[in-house]
C-alpha cells in the first residue's frame, strides 16, 4: 500500500502586524506540520486571531512571510483568491446567507468560485453535509437550525471547496455548552483523516486530545509550544503556568 501524501504545511517566518502604533503580532516563528492538529490557546486580546487570519491573508503582515509548503503567499502579485480555495475558514459567528437553503449555502461558492454546474455542486454538498451529520436539512433556512447545526453547516461549506488546510477561529465559543459537542466532534474526524488545521480555542480539552502540537501567544508572541502532554502536564513559562491554572 502507497503511503499518502503529507498534508500541506503552514510557515510563519518573522510574522509581524500592527495596527497603526499598536503592534498585534510580534516576531512569530511557527510551523503548523502537514496532516497535523495546532491549537492555539491564550487570553483574550493575545493576537490570536489575527494570527490565523494572516493564514488566508484577511488580514496582512507588515513584516515576514506566510508560506503553504513552498508557496510564499505574503509575496507580491500572488492569487489571493486561489490562496482562499486552499485555505478554508470556520469563523465563531457562522456568515450564512439566511434567504438560502442549507444546500445552496454550501454549494453557492462551487458554482461561483468553481464554476461548477448546479447538479454536480449540489452533490458535492449533499456529500458534505452527509460528512457534518446534517443529511436530510438540505432544504432548511438557517434560522430553522440549532447554532450548532448552522456551524457545522459553515464547516460543509468550507470542506466543499477541498481545502488542503482549515482554519477555525473559536468555532464553539459562539454556541451554547450543548451544542458544542457536535462541532467538536466533526473537528476530531477532520484530525483523524489527516486535514492539516490550525484552531484558535479555549477548549483545553479538545486541544489535549486532537492536538499534534499546543502554542501558547500571549501579547503577541508565542511564549511556549510543544506536544499536548509536555504543554499541559509540564508547562515551563510562568505565564503559560497562570493561565492554565485559571481555566483547568
Amino acid at each position: 500500500m502507497s503511503t499518502p501524501p503529507p498534508g500541506t504545511r503552514v510557515r510563519f517566518e518573522h510574522v509581524s502586524k500592527s495596527y497603526g502604533h499598536v503592534a498585534v503580532l510580534h516576531d512569530i516563528e511557527l510551523e503548523a506540520p502537514g496532516g497535523m492538529t495546532t491549537c492555539i490557546v491564550g487570553p483574550s486580546g493575545s493576537g490570536k486571531s489575527t494570527l490565523l487570519r494572516c493564514a488566508n491573508l484577511m488580514e496582512r503582515p507588515q513584516a515576514g512571510r506566510i508560506l503553504l509548503d513552498d508557496l510564499d503567499i505574503t509575496a507580491p502579485g500572488v492569487n489571493i483568491d486561489k490562496v482562499r480555495t486552499r485555505v478554508g475558514m470556520v469563523f465563531q459567528h457562522f456568515y450564512l446567507f439566511s434567504h438560502l437553503s442549507v444546500l445552496d449555502n454550501v454549494s453557492l461558492a462551487l458554482r461561483k468560485v468553481r464554476s461548477m454546474q448546479r447538479d454536480q455542486a449540489e452533490a458535492v454538498a449533499r456529500a458534505k453535509l452527509l460528512a457534518v451529520g446534517l443529511n436530510g436539512l438540505e432544504g432548511r433556512r438557517p434560522a430553522d437550525l440549532s447554532g450548532g447545526q448552522q456551524q457545522r453547516v459553515a464547516i460543509a461549506r468550507s470542506l466543499a471547496m477541498e481545502p488542503e488546510v482549515m482554519l477555525f477561529d473559536e468555532a464553539t465559543s459562539a454556541l451554547d455548552p450543548e451544542l458544542v459537542k457536535g462541532v467538536l466532534a466533526v473537528m476530531r474526524d477532520l484530525a483523524r483523516a489527516g486535514m492539516t488545521m490550525i484552531v484558535v480555542t479555549h477548549e483545553m480539552r479538545f486541544a489535549r486530545e486532537v492536538a499534534g502540537q499546543v502554542v501558547f501567544v500571549d501579547s503577541g508572541r508565542i511564549l511556549e509550544q510543544g506536544p499536548p502532554d509536555d504543554f499541559f502536564d509540564h508547562p515551563r513559562h510562568p505565564r503559560l503556568r497562570h493561565f492554565l491554572e485559571q481555566v483547568l
